[in-house]
């Protein structure tokens, strides 16, 4: 089966359609795949479901399918950097459901295992436990949060050989391994591609079992996103 597309659109064209719930790798700016969210973008998908740590920022990452107004909802733990995040959300225009940034990496952990649900302390009390299922364990209130399969991944991993195992790259891994497993379609962007059996196996992150498709992008841009450094 060969899993290597010649473009991250060629990646995506036949598996993102409307209404798609999608899962997106990254911290921050750090570890996204850039060309398949452009990829997204040029598709011109609408209705969209984002499941992602953060939202980018103002003319990237995420924030370019905001600006172009293919997200109904954001499934985030952190979104302070986007104005017209902000902007959407405040004016009614984008839903948003807030999850707490480990609970949300055990909901994509917990879909790519196949267990549909999972108890959590973390939220108990709170706006978070509105709606949701509580239960007493050992004198301690949890609650229930369901599991998330998002019908197409996209990640970003540094290696990457022909059946698709990969490997990232410091803290580039984030939350890539995790939407990597839980997504039905799971499509990584990666910067280098070897042979198949060319990778230790002792150092492959992601199996690539879990990976259905995969697209070189050599050079992506890697913005900082919030550069500070020491006065003279």
């Amino acid at each position: 089966m060969n899993k290597v597309y010649g473009s991250a659109r060629a990646a995506l064209e036949g598996v993102l359609q409307d209404g798609h719930m999608i899962g997106v790798g990254g911290f921050g700016l750090c570890g996204i795949p850039e060309a398949l969210i452009a990829a997204v973008r040029d598709l011109g998908v609408r209705n969209l479901t984002a499941i992602s740590n953060n939202a980018g920022v103002d003319g990237f990452g995420l924030g370019i399918l905001l600006a172009t107004r293919q997200v109904k909802k954001m499934i985030a733990s952190y979104v302070g950097e986007n104005k017209e995040f902000e902007r959407q959300y405040l004016a009614g225009e984008l839903e948003l459901e807030f999850t707490p940034q480990g609970t949300l990496a055990e909901k994509l952990r917990a879909g790519g295992s196949g267990i549909p649900a999972f108890f959590t302390r973390t939220g108990v009390g709170t706006l978070i436990a509105q709606g949701k299922e509580e239960r007493e364990f050992d004198g301690q209130r949890y609650l229930m949060e369901r599991s998330l399969v998002p019908d197409v991944s996209l990640v970003k991993a540094w290696k990457a050989d022909k059946s698709g195992n990969l490997i990232y790259r410091k803290t580039a891994r984030n939350f890539n391994p995790n939407v990597a497993m839980a997504g039905k379609v799971t499509v990584a962007e990666v910067e280098q591609l070897v042979e198949t059996g060319e990778l230790d196996p002792d150092n492959i992150h992601t199996p690539g079992i879990f990976v259905h498709r995969i697209v070189v992008n050599a050079n992506p841009e890697k913005r900082i996103e919030q550069r500070t450094v020491r006065t003279k």
